[in-house]
């Protein structure tokens, strides 16, 4: 099978580039976010919040074990959109690893961190809320604080996605279309 499983830290662009590649490459595409939606009726954020980091790996883990077993029976050829914590979810990228590729959409951290912090809504007295988990439990209180906290994530994760992929694809600040005609050029060559 030759599937490309998009990785990366939250908003370095998967679901968008699978959306894209996925047109341009005439295949399917899948959110392993999504499916995860379908299978709970909850968000990943709500499994999360709700029951925690080992409720949401298990989620995450059936989701990509179901996608798999989908796409083996199948033989059908698709574009994988995984959530941004899957590198450390050695069950998931388990269930995956058969289907094809592992790209690693590497974003620059500004540009990531910028993408968070437009999401985030400050509160009257300081903090914030709709921040990732990992950011949110920290508790920052100033934009400079979330970042502070968002640097030591992007280090950390940068490495995993790094060991994890078959294939490193620099974002930088190129268009959409761009990065997808780079992308596909790569998992072909």
């Amino acid at each position: 099978m030759d599937c490309i499983i998009l990785m990366g830290i939250k908003h370095c662009g998967k679901s968008t580039q699978a959306r894209l590649l996925s047109q341009k490459l005439g295949i399917a595409s899948y959110d392993t976010d999504d499916i995860i939606g379908d299978m709970t009726g909850k968000s990943p954020r709500e499994i999360y919040q709700t029951g925690g980091k080992d409720a949401f790996m298990a989620a995450e883990t059936a989701a990509c074990k179901k996608l798999a077993a989908r796409l083996a029976e199948s033989g059908e050829r698709a574009v994988i959109a995984t959530g941004g914590g899957v590198c450390c979810n050695e069950a998931a990228l388990a269930a995956l690893r058969p289907l094809g590729t592992f790209v690693f959409l590497n974003a620059p951290e500004q540009a990531a961190a910028d993408r968070i912090i437009r999401e985030a809504r400050e509160l009257e007295g300081g903090g914030f809320e709709n921040l990732p988990a990992y950011i949110a439990r920290k508790s920052p209180r100033t934009i400079l604080e979330v970042r502070a906290v968002f640097h030591d994530f992007y280090v950390e994760r940068v490495a995993l996605y790094s060991r994890a992929a078959d294939i490193t694809v620099d974002m930088g600040r190129a268009g959409k279309e761009e990065n997808a005609a780079k992308i596909a050029a790569l998992v072909a060559g």
